[in-house]
């Protein structure tokens, strides 16, 4: 007789989802205790906070992102290719959208997955606030495909540059968003434009990149204190980026951006990177407590308001904290909350009080490309908070990647990742350009 084991379901491969599969396949997974099953509408783990890199080339998601098979093979969870669509919570089954390829073949129908716990970690999108002509004449930058895109107009835009006879011609981007994407990419774009001429493109250079960074608020990283963004702002400036602040966009066209005062702002390549909010489907399935930006609400131990069994972690989860405020949409967050999440499961099924979850903010870092980093740490023994900026921030903003690198693969791979990084840069060049 087959004794059957709890199937738990993870929806989404984010830093939190990717994560917690991966410590669930460790700790149960591996010792038959649980069924893990991992669901991503793509293949692929791209860390969300490089996206700006993959969007200007500096990455190839090919050769740095992760493979969720390949992944779930090692870590003794199992994946599944598919796109959730809708959940039956009676009958403890979600519903995947039908799979088709490029051409629009059906690959697999429409089907239903089991479950007798389930995790929502289907993280964040960019919120347009309906403004017109957006969708249709922005780049978004919330997924590897959306980056790609932009990568690949962008090298499109680098090359006709490069080839016009008219040297005076130049490059205008439009960025609206003064968070940390926009801002981080604001920096990249200027790096990536030296290093093409190493690689032929001796026509084109930064002198002839315009970049207009656009902040409805009244100043940028407006999330972040206010020493780290006039710092940030500082090193813009110095690198010819427009910083546009307190700057209402009302509409999108094909030939720019039209503020609230009536002005245009000129752009051959737009990019929308203001606001998030969860994928508006899931206000569609009617089934959840949902802030008005689309996240579900949840109790102390982050399962559902409406339903125990299910547990939200990461972009897509409004937890209020004792103050008040809401857990930022941050990778330390997602981070945290996969461990507590994962602590709250095994408690389960061990019939175990459960742990609520309590955020600690251990600061916040902005990568300007090669020419800065700054931020600030919290103090862990005092309430201080410390600010830091130069080469001792570039280290902290990288080891926050290798401490997600560190979740994923364990501490020997990282390593192994790290060294082959290292002799990789020797032979790739420096930026992608296919």
């Amino acid at each position: 007789m087959s004794i059957t084991i709890p199937k738990i379901v993870v929806i989404g491969g984010g830093a939190g989802g990717l994560e917690l599969a991966t410590q669930l396949g460790h700790k149960l997974g591996k010792k038959n205790q649980a069924d893990i099953l991992l669901i991503d509408k793509n293949r692929t783990h791209i860390w969300k906070p490089l996206l700006h890199e993959v969007a200007t080339g500096s990455i190839d998601p090919d050769l740095d992102g992760v493979v969720y098979s390949a992944h779930a093979a090692k870590h003794h969870y199992r994946f599944q290719l598919g796109t959730f669509c809708n959940i039956d919570q009676s009958n403890k089954t979600i519903t995947l959208s039908a799979l088709n390829d490029e051409l629009g073949h059906t690959i697999l129908p429409g089907r239903t997955v089991r479950y007798d716990h389930l995790v929502i970690a289907i993280g964040s999108v960019s919120n347009d606030f309906n403004t017109p002509g957006i969708k249709e004449h922005c780049y978004f930058l919330d997924s590897s495909q959306q980056a790609e895109r932009f990568q690949h107009s962008l090298l499109d835009s680098f090359t006709r540059l490069h080839q016009d006879d008219n040297q005076q011609q130049s490059l205008n981007i439009a960025i609206v968003g003064g968070g940390a994407t926009g801002v981080e990419l604001s920096a990249e774009l200027y790096h990536v434009s030296e290093l093409l001429k190493l690689y032929g493109l001796t026509n084109m250079s930064s002198k002839r990149l315009h970049i207009h960074l656009i902040e409805a608020g009244p100043r940028i990283l407006p999330a972040l204190p206010e020493r780290i963004a006039t710092s940030a702002k500082r090193e813009l400036l110095k690198l010819g980026v427009n910083v546009r602040e307190q700057t209402q966009v009302k509409e999108g066209t094909e030939q720019g951006f039209i503020t609230k005062d009536e002005e245009h702002i000129d752009a051959d390549i737009m990019v929308w990177a203001a606001g998030v909010k969860a994928p508006d489907f899931i206000k569609d399935l009617g089934v959840f407590e949902l802030t008005r930006s689309n996240q579900i609400q949840v109790n102390e131990f982050l399962q559902s308001t409406v339903d125990e069994s299910i547990f939200v972690l990461g972009d897509c989860c409004a937890f209020t904290q004792a103050d008040g405020k809401q857990v930022p949409p941050r990778a330390q967050s997602a981070h945290q909350m996969a461990q507590c999440v994962e602590k709250n499961l095994i408690a389960t099924l061990k019939q175990q009080p459960l742990r609520g979850f309590k955020y600690s903010d251990h600061g916040s870092l902005v990568n300007l490309s090669s020419y800065s980093t700054v931020g600030n740490l919290m103090g862990n023994l005092t309430s201080n908070t410390f600010f830091i900026e130069g080469k001792i921030a570039r280290f902290m903003y990288i080891s926050l990647y290798r401490m997600h690198q560190r979740a994923i693969h364990g501490s020997a791979k990282t390593f192994a990742l790290w060294i082959s990084e290292k002799v990789l840069r020797v032979v790739r060049p420096k930026m992608k350009l296919h």
